[in-house]
């Protein structure tokens, strides 16, 4: 859905909508994806570093998720995921040392002896669990028109099906 959207959904919007519409990509990490978690965070590294990138980055990570798919990350440690997600911001033209910065994880505890630190993005993560969880998104895609879930629409609406639903449902 994000390549459709992406590459053909945006372009129309864009042209017949644009004072209509406001295409908002949230992302939702699938917990049961341990690495979902990590690539969620690196999307939040870009947004606060250079907003602007953010399609292009994104673009780009769902051009390359396998390469942080679980068995292509069990044996790495996070921190160096972090760098290989950092590496690939830098090839979208965001900075690759602020997005690192804001994703890795210290190796010793805080001043006060935290050991559960988290990242530069942490609490970013937390609102957007926050905001997902409050309108009932559980699963990936998932839809909103106007915010409320919108069900019709299918992971799988080509360019076609999406100009027809935009025509029947923008007034």
């Amino acid at each position: 859905m994000f390549d459709t959207v992406y590459s053909s959904v945006y372009p129309i919007v864009e042209k017949k909508y644009a004072q209509k519409v406001q295409i908002i990509f949230r992302q939702q990490i699938q917990p049961w994806h341990p690495s979902s978690t990590l690539v969620h965070e690196a999307g939040a590294a870009v947004l606060k570093t250079s907003p602007d990138k953010f399609w292009e980055f994104s673009s780009a990570l769902f051009d390359k998720q396998t390469d942080f798919f679980d068995i292509n990350v069990v044996n790495e440690g996070r921190n160096s995921t972090y760098k290989r997600l950092a590496k690939l911001a830098g090839s979208t033209g965001v900075d690759e040392s602020k997005v690192l910065k804001l994703l890795e994880i210290p190796d010793k505890p805080g001043n006060d002896g935290s050991m559960n630190v988290g990242n530069g993005v942490t609490d970013d993560i937390k609102q957007m669990v926050k905001a997902n969880r409050l309108v009932g998104v559980h699963v990936t895609p998932t839809v909103l028109f106007n915010g409320i879930v919108e069900n019709s629409i299918s992971s799988s609406f080509t360019k076609e099906q999406w100009e027809e639903w935009l025509g029947k449902n923008i007034v």
